[in-house]
C-alpha cells in the first residue's frame, strides 16, 4: 500500500509526495526522502516504515519530537500509523494518507522541490523576494536585471524588442540565449548566437540546456550576469543550522479539517480510525487477560471443623496436665 504524506497548513493542502519504499525518511538533512525546511524539525528527525502490510512511525532521537496526534513517541519506538492520522515534527504538521495506487521512486529532484516550495512559501509569508533573478554586473549592460517569476518557462536574452532581457551589447545576437527555471535549477542553452555563449570558462554548443550554478559567470560578448536564488540559499542556510528548541507556546494548533477519504478495503488490512497501537513481534502474541479471582464465600460450620475444634481442645487439655504434674513431682 503507498503512503502519501500531505504538509497541512491551517484547512488547506500544502505539497505533498507518495512513496512506496521500505523505509522514507522525514528531516531538515539533503539525504532524506521528505525534506522540511525547518528548524525545529532535525536533520534526521523521523521515519516510515513498511511490516507488513502495515505502516510504522518512528522518532529517531529528533530534538523537539515526533507525535502522533497528542502522544508524543518514544524514541526507536515504532506505532502503527492508520489513515488519515495527523502527526508533528517540530512545528510541521502532516497528514499521513494510506492509498491503494502504484507509485514510482522519487527522484532528488522531487524531494528537493517540495522543500524549495516550502521555503518559497514563507518567504512570501514574510513579505520578502523569493522569485530568482539574474543581473548583469558589468559591460554596456550593467544594472539591467532579470527576475524570473515563472517556471518552466522560457526567457530570452538578446538585443531583439521581443527578449525578456533586452541587451545593448553589440556582440549579442537578437535572440543570443534562453533560460528556464525548472526543478529548481536555473538552465541556460545558447540559441546558435554569431559570437557565442560562455559559462564560466566554457563555450555553451550544442544547442542543450546546461545547469548554471550560481559560482558562474554568463558571458555575452563584454557583459557578464550572475543569478540570485533566494529560496535555494535560504534552504541551504537552513540545513546547515543547528535545532532550534521550540516551546509549547509556540507549537501550531492540530490543522482543522475533515478526515480523508478512506481506501477500499483489501485483505486483511486494519480498519480506518482503529486505535494507535505499538508493533508487537510476531513471535510474542498478546497474553489473554487473566479473569478476575473470584471472590471469598461465607460457609456453615461443618462436621470435619468440629472434630478439628475437638482434637485441638484435647491437646491443649493434655499439654496442661503434663505441666501440672511436673510441679508437683518437684
Amino acid at each position: 500500500m503507498a503512503l502519501t504524506v500531505v504538509v497541512r497548513t491551517g484547512t488547506t493542502d500544502g505539497p505533498r509526495l507518495s512513496f512506496d519504499a521500505p523505509r522514507v525518511v522525514i528531516g531538515r538533512g539533503e539525504g532524506c526522502e521528505l525534506r522540511l525546511p525547518d528548524p525545529s524539525v532535525s536533520h534526521r528527525h523521523a521515519s516510515l516504515r513498511q511490516r507488513g502490510p502495515d505502516w510504522v512511525l518512528v522518532d529517531e532521537g529528533s530534538t523537539n519530537g515526533t507525535w502522533l496526534g497528542s502522544v508524543r513517541l518514544a524514541p526507536q519506538a515504532p506505532r502503527v500509523i492508520q489513515h488519515g492520522q495527523l502527526v508533528r515534527v517540530g512545528r510541521i504538521w502532516l497528514e499521513l494518507r494510506l492509498e491503494h495506487a502504484l507509485v514510482g521512486p522519487k527522484s532528488a529532484e522531487e524531494t528537493r522541490e517540495l522543500a524549495l516550495a516550502l521555503v518559497a512559501e514563507a518567504l512570501a509569508g514574510a513579505g520578502e523576494a523569493h522569485a530568482p533573478s539574474v543581473r548583469v554586473d558589468s559591460g554596456p549592460d550593467a544594472g539591467r536585471s532579470l527576475v524570473l517569476t515563472r517556471r518552466q518557462h522560457p526567457y530570452v536574452i538578446g538585443r531583439g524588442s521581443d527578449a525578456a532581457l533586452r541587451l545593448e551589447e553589440p556582440d549579442a545576437s537578437r535572440h543570443h540565449c534562453e533560460l528556464q527555471w525548472r526543478a529548481g535549477q536555473l538552465w541556460v542553452r545558447d540559441l546558435g548566437s554569431k559570437n557565442g555563449t560562455r559559462l564560466g570558462e566554457r563555450r555553451l554548443e550544442g544547442g542543450s540546456p546546461q545547469p548554471w550554478a550560481a559560482a558562474l559567470p554568463l558571458h555575452i560578448g563584454q557583459d557578464q550576469l550572475s543569478f540570485d536564488d533566494p529560496v535555494a540559499r535560504a534552504l541551504t542556510e537552513l540545513e546547515h543550522a543547528v535545532d532550534e528548541a521550540v516551546s509549547f507556546d509556540e507549537v501550531p494548533p492540530p490543522p482543522d479539517h475533515p478526515p480523508a477519504p478512506s481506501p477500499a478495503p483489501q485483505g486483511d488490512a486494519p480498519p480506518p480510525g482503529a486505535e494507535e497501537r505499538p508493533v508487537r513481534s510476531a513471535r510474542a502474541p498478546e497474553r489473554p487477560s487473566r479473569a478476575p479471582l473470584p471472590s471469598a464465600r461465607r460457609r456453615g460450620w461443618t462436621l470435619t471443623d468440629t472434630l478439628v475444634a475437638l482434637l485441638a481442645l484435647a491437646v491443649l487439655s493434655l499439654s496442661v496436665l503434663g505441666i501440672f504434674w511436673l510441679f508437683r513431682v518437684d
